[in-house]
């Protein structure tokens, strides 16, 4: 059953990240103008948790994201997360590894954003590192970013649905 519902996961991820390049084709390049360049953002995610061990999540985070058109970015997510557990659960700490695709694919202020990577337990008696992927949709201007996003996560049965609020700016 949970490989059934971790596969749908993997596969409206995909379709996700698919789509929101299919639709990103049609914007602007690097050769019709579009000044590519690095940004950095500065975000606090807060989310609940569908697995049976935590109840929410708490924690920063700061994207890099190299834009490669008007329409879509390379990002590189590094942060912590704090999983707040049950009466008789401990807490558990980890720091995200994330690399992602965003494209933005309505008035290029809304977009989709696919990420993978890994998550390092650091507290507690966790020795767990986690294969975590995260689709997600957010809204962007040129300084403030929120999304909402599902993390799914292998090792700690803590899947969690998340809003990411950010402040962005260009390097």
């Amino acid at each position: 059953m949970k490989i059934a519902s971790k596969l749908k996961g993997t596969l409206l991820a995909a379709a996700l990240i698919l789509g929101g390049t299919a639709c990103a084709q049609e914007g602007a390049s690097s050769s019709d103008g579009y000044d590519q360049g690095f940004r950095l953002g500065f975000g606090v995610n807060a989310g609940v948790t569908t697995g049976d061990y935590f109840n929410w999540s708490l924690g920063g985070d700061v994207r890099l994201q190299y834009d490669m058109s008007m329409r879509t970015s390379l990002t590189l997510t590094t942060g912590y997360t704090h999983l707040f557990g049950d009466d008789n659960v401990p807490d558990l700490g980890f720091i995200p590894v994330k690399a992602g695709f965003k494209a933005f694919v309505w008035e290029d202020r809304f977009y989709v954003l696919g990420e993978a990577g890994a998550g390092f337990a650091v507290t507690n008696d966790y020795n767990e590192t986690a294969f975590i992927w995260a689709p997600g949709i957010g809204y962007a201007n040129e300084v403030i970013d929120i999304s909402l996003r599902y993390e799914g996560m292998t090792d700690f049965n803590a899947d969690q649905i998340a809003l990411r609020l950010a402040y962005g700016f260009k390097l």
